[in-house]
Parts: C-alpha cells; sequence; structure tokens
C-alpha cells in the first residue's frame, strides 16, 4: 500500500510539474504575441504617418488655391508652377531615394523624409511671395518623393481643413509625429542583413516577434533571400531595352503615362476649384465626398484584382473614367451654353464622384502591382525606378497644364492666363 501511495504521489507531481510547464509555456508563446502584436501597431502607425504626410503634400493645393491667389496675389501660371512644382521635387526624392534607403537604412530614409517635408511646411508658412511658396512645395515633394515608392496614400485627406494657415501646420504635425515614432521601431530587418549587421538584425527580428520567440525560421529565410538577390547580375538602364524586357518596359510605362494623362492629378490638385467653377459656393462638400468614397472603393478594387484577374479590372475602371470626365465634360458645355444650369454643379459633381470611384478601383493601384510583377528580380529596382520617373513626370504635365485647360474660353481662345 505504501509503494502504491508513492507511486500515485509521484505521478501527481509529475503531472502538476508538466501541467505548470505549459502552463508556462502558453503564458510566454501570449506574452510573445502581445510584444509582436503591440511593435507591429507601432510600426503601422509609424507608417501610416508616412503616407498621411504624402497625402497632404499632393492634396494641399485643392482647397487652398482661391485663398492662396487671393493673400499672395498669384496668377494661374503662378499657381499652376506652385501646384505642380510638387511633382518636380517627387523626381528628384524618387531618384535618390534607393541610394538614401541603401546608405542610411529605411528608418534613414524616413528620417530625411519627414526633415525636409518639414522644411517645406516652414517654408509654405511664412512665405509671403511665391518664391517661399516654390522652395516649400519643391522641398515636400522631394521629401515625398523618397517615401513614393514604398507608400500609397490617397490625397483628398485635407478636404475637411479650412484655410491655407492652418493645413501647413496639420502637415508639419505627422512630420514630428513620423520622427518621434522612428526612435521607438527598429531597422529594417532585411536591410540590416544586406549590410552584414548580424547583431542588429537579430536583435530587430526579434524585437518585431516578441524577445522568448524563435526566430531561427525567419532568419534563415531572409539570409538565402538576401543571397539570391546578391548572386544575380547588376542590371542598368541600358539592359531595360534589351529584346527580352523591353515588353516589360513598354507595359509598365505605358500604364503610368495612360494613368496620369487620365487626369486623375489635375483633379486631386484642383479639385475645389474644379467645384467653384461648376457653380459651388465652396469645393467643400465635393472634396469630402471624393475623400469619403475613395478608401471603401480602394479596398473593394483590392478584394476584386485576384478574383477578376488585372486586365478586366482595369478595362471596367478606364470605361468608369471615361464616363465620369464624359459626364463632366458635358456638365461644362451645357454651362457655357447657359442650358440646364440649375442641373450642372449636381452633374459635375456625380461626373467626378464617377470618375474618381471608378479611378480608385482599378486604374489607381492596378498598374503598380502589375509592374511590381512584369520585370524579373534583378530588374525590379531599375525598372520600378523608370516607370516611377514616368510616372511622376505624367503628373507634373498633368498638374501645370490643368489650370490652363480649365480657363481655355468655349471659342477656343485663352482667357487671362497672366
Amino acid at each position: 500500500m505504501a509503494k502504491m501511495e508513492d507511486v500515485e504521489n509521484g505521478v501527481r507531481e509529475v503531472r502538476e510539474s508538466l501541467i505548470k510547464q505549459e502552463l508556462s509555456c502558453c503564458k510566454e508563446t501570449s506574452t510573445n504575441e502581445s510584444e509582436s502584436i503591440c511593435m507591429v501597431l507601432l510600426c503601422t502607425a509609424v507608417a501610416v504617418c508616412g503616407s498621411f504626410e504624402f497625402g497632404t503634400c499632393v492634396g494641399y493645393s485643392a482647397p487652398t488655391q482661391s485663398e492662396i491667389m487671393k493673400d499672395i496675389g498669384l496668377s494661374i501660371s503662378e499657381y499652376s508652377v506652385f501646384g505642380s512644382i510638387l511633382t518636380i521635387g517627387a523626381m528628384i526624392g524618387a531618384v535618390t531615394s534607393g541610394y538614401i534607403a541603401d546608405f542610411l537604412g529605411r528608418k534613414g530614409a524616413m528620417r530625411i523624409s519627414a526633415i525636409i517635408c518639414s522644411i517645406g511646411w516652414l517654408s509654405i508658412y511664412f512665405a509671403k511671395g511665391p518664391y517661399f511658396l516654390y522652395f516649400g512645395r519643391l522641398s515636400s515633394g522631394c521629401g515625398i518623393g523618397v517615401l513614393s515608392y514604398v507608400n500609397i496614400s490617397h490625397y483628398h485627406l485635407s478636404a475637411r481643413l479650412r484655410s491655407d494657415d492652418e493645413l501647413p501646420m496639420t502637415g508639419f504635425l505627422p512630420c514630428l509625429l513620423l520622427l518621434l515614432g522612428l526612435v521607438f521601431i527598429p531597422e529594417s530587418p532585411r536591410w540590416l542583413a544586406k549590410m552584414g549587421n548580424q547583431k542588429e538584425f537579430t536583435v530587430a527580428l526579434q524585437k518585431l516577434h516578441g524577445k522568448n520567440a524563435d526566430i531561427t525560421r525567419e532568419a534563415s529565410e531572409i539570409q538565402e533571400c538576401i543571397e539570391i538577390q546578391e548572386s544575380l547580375p547588376k542590371a542598368g538602364i541600358k539592359d531595360l531595352f534589351q529584346r527580352r524586357y523591353i515588353r516589360s518596359v513598354i507595359v509598365g510605362v505605358g500604364l503610368m503615362v495612360f494613368q496620369q494623362i487620365g487626369g486623375i492629378n489635375g483633379i486631386g490638385f484642383y479639385a475645389s476649384e474644379i467645384f467653384v467653377s461648376a457653380g459651388f459656393s465652396s469645393g467643400k462638400l465635393g472634396t469630402i465626398l471624393m475623400a469619403t468614397i475613395q478608401v471603401p472603393i480602394t479596398i473593394v478594387g483590392a478584394i476584386l484584382m485576384d478574383r477578376s484577374g488585372r486586365i478586366p479590372l482595369l478595362m471596367v475602371s478606364a470605361s468608369g473614367t471615361l464616363i465620369g470626365t464624359f459626364i463632366t465634360g458635358v456638365s461644362f458645355f451645357l454651362k457655357e451654353q447657359g442650358m440646364y444650369t440649375e442641373w450642372v454643379p449636381m452633374l459635375v459633381l456625380c461626373g467626378i464622384l464617377v470618375y474618381l470611384g471608378a479611378f480608385s478601383i482599378g486604374m489607381g493601384a492596378v498598374p503598380w502591382v502589375i509592374m511590381s510583377e512584369i520585370f524579373p528580380l534583378n530588374m525590379k529596382g531599375i525598372g520600378g525606378s523608370l516607370v516611377t520617373l514616368v510616372n511622376w513626370f505624367g503628373s507634373w504635365a498633368v498638374s501645370y497644364a490643368f489650370n490652363f485647360l480649365m480657363n481655355w474660353s468655349a471659342p477656343g481662345k485663352a482667357s487671362k492666363l497672366q
């Protein structure tokens, strides 16, 4: 009996020990998951600050056109320079972004971007003439150009704000939040691995997954991926025009050209003035509605992209933008002819919303997705740079010419554009 009791007690002790170990393991796993989720959320919040900054920079010219032109005395051509010079800066930033990110790391590139954007916003805020405005806008463009290759944003984020005095400070705020947030998040593990900083690489990866998480498998996968990339032949701009790559270049560049000549940045940069020209007392209602529909429709487009395919979604999107621009064009024609003038504002609003909704569901994101898929691994960097430059150049052409085209008279003669 005594032996049986000893055996039972021993079994009980072993069972209790195993249960305690299992509970401890579960607790550690839960703690790791909690730490990992918190760090991922923090990294996401910092990245969102970058996207918000991108949106405020691009969207600043839309709700402020009439007030800036009145306060500083800008002509239409001067304001067109102010609106479009952002894209020149973005081209400069996009060209240098790869070198900055490789030399300073991803966090370093984001810091540089935030500092340059901050300088731009302060220049705009204290501007008393066109040249400080140009410098501020150009600086903001350089800042967002560094982010443009990795960030997607919505440039109607500034639609709800009221004046050109508030908006620069609203754009300055996410720069400060971005600089502050970068202090608390780790550097990109892939960049650290690429630079050979093994200790920092392990620490950063561990910080992202939790201090007790097993990162061995992911670390080896990252190292293997880096080794494969390093073993590939280095590509130059001339290599893009080889026969085996030229079709990819034509497709990528062509998609970006058609994306931009559809006029999306003309509408995005000067939306408020379009609605005022249509007969609204202000552009607030229209820009708020534009901001409201863009995000949910973009989400729908992301869901449909894999289900319906890239090409069908592009065709539907292009057809929708055609319908939207046709409605808008007919509306302004009716206004010039003095026909159904009471319907013109609502028709313009409907046309712009149809256009933006159709663009957001396909033409906005699909060209970038296709671009990332059609170039081989060793050509992605140089191919992506070329396509991004074409995109920004198209954006400049549209944003600079848009105000002139909007002020072209019905008989075909230019209004006062000086």
